[in-house]
Formats: C-alpha cells, sequence, structure tokens
C-alpha cells in the first residue's frame, strides 16, 4: 500500500499545513479614568495637573489598596475656605482694580483656573488680625446704649463689605460665618477689649447687637448664614477678647440668643465653641442643656491644642447636631513641606472624617510682615496670600485649601475610603455625581498604592510628603 500510515496523514494533501499562530492574550479596557492634580512638598508640582489620567482595571500590581465606597456615605459638605479678616480685606482692596479682579475671580469662581472656594469665615467687629481694634457700637468712657441707637456697621464699609459683594457676585451661594472676638467694652466687666467678662445685664442687649448686626449686613445684599457665640472664649489674653463658660454660653443662647433669633424670624444656624479640641466638655455642656440645644445648630473647632478626633467625641455625644472646623492658622516660622502634611493631614482630611462640614484655614491675606494687626494681635500668622501694594503671592494655605475647594464643592458628601499606615485620604461624591478622593503620603518614601472603586484598580505613586486629587465619573 502507498498510504500505510493513513491515520498519521492525509494522501491527497501536498506540502506541510502552517502551524496555527499563538494565543494573544486579549487587551484589557479601562473600565474609565481619573484625572489628579499633587502638590509636593518641595513645591516642583503646586496644585498640577498630570498630564497621564489614571485607568481603572479588573486587577492591581499593589499590595496597598484604597477603598473608595460611595454606597457608605457621612456628612454633607457645606465648603472649605478661609476667614476673610479685616486686614485681608484692607490689603486686597489695596491692589490695582485689574490685579484684585484677578485674584478675586481665581479665588471663588468654579472656571478651570481658579479654586472654587465656597466658605468663608469674617470678624464680628474686629479680629486681632484688623488693623484697628473696634466694634459696632463703641462709646466714650463710663457712657452706654442698651437701645444701640449708636450701632453702627461703618468701619466694615470701608473695605470689608465692599469686598464681600464683590465675592457674591463671583459666587452668590457662598456660606458665610460670623464670630466675635468681643462685645463693646461698655457691655464687658473689665471695660477693656482684651479679656472680661460679658456682664448678665447686657446678654439681653447683646442678642440684640446680633441680631442687628444679621439684619444690617443683610440689608448690603450680605447673608450670614452661621454665627459662633465667641472666638475661643477660652483665650482671653487676646486682642480683642472675650472670656465665657460653657455655662455662661448656655444661658446667653437658652435665654436671650436663641429667643431674640426667633423673635427676628431669622435662620442664622447658632454655633458654639469656637475654639479648640482639647476641651470637647465644654460644647458638650451646652448641648446638655436641652433648652440651649434646640437652639443650637452645632460645634465649632480649632486645632492649635487636642486632636482632631474631638470632633467625633462630640459629634458621637450629639449625632443630631453639626460640627464644624473653622480655624487653623499657618505661621511665619513654618516651613511649605512640614505645613502642608500637617494641615491636609489634620485641618482638610481629619476634619472631614471626623465629620465637619467645611473646613477653613485662617487669615486670606497678609502683607510680608504678617500684618496689619491689633496691638497684641497675632505677629506670626501667615496668609494664603501675601499681598503687597500692587501684587500678591501664594502660600502654602492656599494649595490646603486648593485640593478640597476646587474639586470637593457645597452639597457633597463625603464617602467611605480607608487609611492605610502612612496614607491618608478622604473621599467625596460631589451632586454631579463625580468621585473625589483626596490622599496624602504622610510618610517619609514615595508609595505605590491602587485605588479600588466597584471592583475596579487604579494603580498609583504618590512622593513622600505630597498630597493628591483623584477626580473621576
Amino acid at each position: 500500500m502507498l498510504c500505510v500510515a493513513f491515520l498519521y496523514s492525509d494522501c491527497s494533501k501536498k506540502g506541510d499545513a502552517p502551524a496555527p499562530p499563538p494565543a494573544t492574550p486579549p487587551v484589557e479596557i479601562p473600565a474609565g479614568t481619573a484625572d489628579y492634580w499633587v502638590t509636593t512638598g518641595n513645591q516642583t508640582s503646586l496644585l498640577k495637573k498630570q498630564t497621564s489620567p489614571l485607568s481603572f482595571f479588573s486587577s492591581s500590581a499593589y499590595g496597598s489598596i484604597i477603598e473608595v465606597d460611595s454606597t457608605r456615605k457621612f456628612q454633607t459638605v457645606d465648603g472649605f475656605g478661609y476667614t476673610l479678616t479685616g486686614s485681608s480685606a484692607f490689603l486686597i482692596n489695596r491692589l490695582p482694580i485689574g490685579t484684585r479682579n484677578s485674584l478675586l475671580q481665581e479665588f471663588f469662581s468654579n472656571n478651570d483656573n481658579a479654586i472654587g472656594v465656597s466658605y468663608l469665615r469674617i470678624s464680628i467687629g474686629a479680629s486681632d488680625l484688623s488693623p484697628t481694634v473696634f466694634s459696632y457700637n463703641d462709646l466714650p468712657a463710663g457712657q452706654t446704649d442698651v437701645n444701640l441707637d449708636n450701632f453702627t456697621l461703618s468701619k466694615d464699609t470701608v473695605d470689608l463689605i465692599p469686598l464681600l459683594k464683590q465675592i457674591i457676585s463671583i459666587n452668590p451661594n457662598i456660606k458665610i460665618l460670623g464670630s466675635p472676638w468681643s462685645p463693646p467694652v461698655w457691655m464687658k466687666d473689665n471695660n477693656s477689649s482684651i479679656g472680661g467678662s460679658l456682664q448678665p445685664q447686657y446678654y439681653n442687649v447683646y442678642s440684640k447687637y446680633f441680631v442687628k448686626y444679621i439684619q444690617q449686613m443683610k440689608a448690603n445684599g450680605i447673608t450670614i448664614d452661621a454665627v459662633t457665640i465667641q472666638n475661643e472664649p477660652e483665650n482671653p489674653g487676646n486682642n480683642p477678647s472675650l472670656s465665657m463658660t460653657s455655662s455662661q454660653q448656655a444661658d446667653f443662647i437658652k435665654n436671650h440668643l436663641g429667643p431674640a433669633f426667633q423673635a427676628a424670624t431669622l435662620n442664622t444656624k447658632i454655633i458654639v465653641w469656637d475654639h479648640n479640641c482639647d476641651n470637647a466638655q465644654y460644647p458638650v455642656n451646652i448641648l446638655n442643656d436641652a433648652a440651649a440645644k434646640i437652639f443650637v445648630d452645632g460645634s465649632a473647632f480649632h486645632l492649635y491644642a487636642g486632636s482632631i478626633s474631638a470632633l467625633s467625641t462630640v459629634h458621637d455625644a450629639h449625632p443630631d447636631k453639626n460640627v464644624y472646623f473653622t480655624e487653623q492658622w499657618t505661621s511665619s516660622t513654618g516651613a511649605f513641606d512640614g505645613d502642608l502634611k500637617w494641615h491636609i493631614k489634620n485641618v482638610i482630611i481629619g476634619s472631614m472624617r471626623n465629620w465637619s462640614k467645611n473646613a477653613l484655614e485662617w487669615n486670606l491675606a497678609s502683607d510680608a510682615a504678617y500684618g496689619p494687626h491689633t496691638s497684641g494681635g497675632c505677629t506670626q500668622c501667615k496668609g494664603a496670600l501675601t499681598v503687597s501694594t500692587t501684587s500678591y503671592t501664594k502660600n502654602v494655605s492656599y494649595y490646603i485649601v486648593a485640593h478640597a475647594s476646587k474639586f470637593v464643592p457645597a452639597g457633597s458628601i463625603r464617602i467611605y475610603s480607608n487609611i492605610i499606615g502612612n496614607i491618608y485620604s478622604a473621599a467625596f461624591v460631589t451632586a454631579s455625581g463625580k468621585k473625589v478622593l483626596i490622599v496624602l503620603n504622610d510618610g517619609s518614601t514615595d508609595a505605590a498604592f491602587s485605588i479600588k472603586y466597584k471592583g475596579k484598580f487604579a494603580d498609583t505613586n504618590l512622593a513622600a510628603g505630597a498630597v493628591a486629587t483623584y477626580v473621576w465619573n
């Protein structure tokens, strides 16, 4: 037979068949991408959008995973921003009009080149970062004015109110919090702008002082969303300042300020404490007073002492009330890299992870000498901007706030994200459905990690001491 091996070959086939091509692994299609912006401690990248977006895939090359879960929701965010001190307004208003307009657009608009600041704190009367000490009812020594006939916002009409009107024209929805550093001195037991206590016989008059302030600001086109009762009530050494105990604050609210707001049909929120995280019992004492609590929206905090976890302590004691973070300053002696890490970790990420509805840095602007300030006021408070007569430069707290304010508008909701070692994070979903993740590498070495969302992973790296904000749909 000619084809003895017919089981193994085809006699009619001419030549050998070509080998089949090797199997080609399928190319994985990215399940979406994330844009991200980075600021490094050495300032080689300053809120810089990275040229190559991250892609989400079905697996990760890294063992460190930040999981973001938009089904686990926490507080709604009111905004991020600064205190617009009297001195900030004074300096900004003296810039050339074109420079001033550019500055305000950069800070308060929502265009691509802006940072979208959505929350401001202002002082009711002077703060220690005002050019001079004043209240809205200053009288010669020995005189009183229980009818507040001499009440006037005239000092604020020079710089603060005109600047606020410009800001509101850019962002009509910006929230404004008012905080007093001192009542008029004739209401105090030491007749001084520094320290002392509010005399009980003037509690009702001082309540009317708050009402007049809110009403007259409204008449100027400025809505005061909330007030605190007293800036730093346990710091009577500042100029101006006032000492106020929790029992005094509770008495003032339940018997005077709350009813006065009701009678005037004001919707302005009342916020207590407005001082450090080392005394969570102070706001809890007030909230434990049922008659005071009904008028109180929440409690405000600074972090010059204590732990940011104090916000959760108060929230957990009264979960039906809000918490706010209203002040933290960067010092003239601080380093950019150290301040960036500490403030992002505590003020931005820390406050948000502990239920705060806002996060505010201290003064928006100062001059090269860290002024103007009152006699005895802060001499080392560095603004987000250093302002000269013709220009301004950006300092570290500009970037601290911008990494949140630019991407997390008011109305966003904090959602779940985890912390891995030195990698700190806070996550949000915006009203438009975008997911935002702020990440800090608080370690001393570069970090490789993956962002996990809905079973997909985006691998990335972040330099030691750097912060990044990631945004995806």
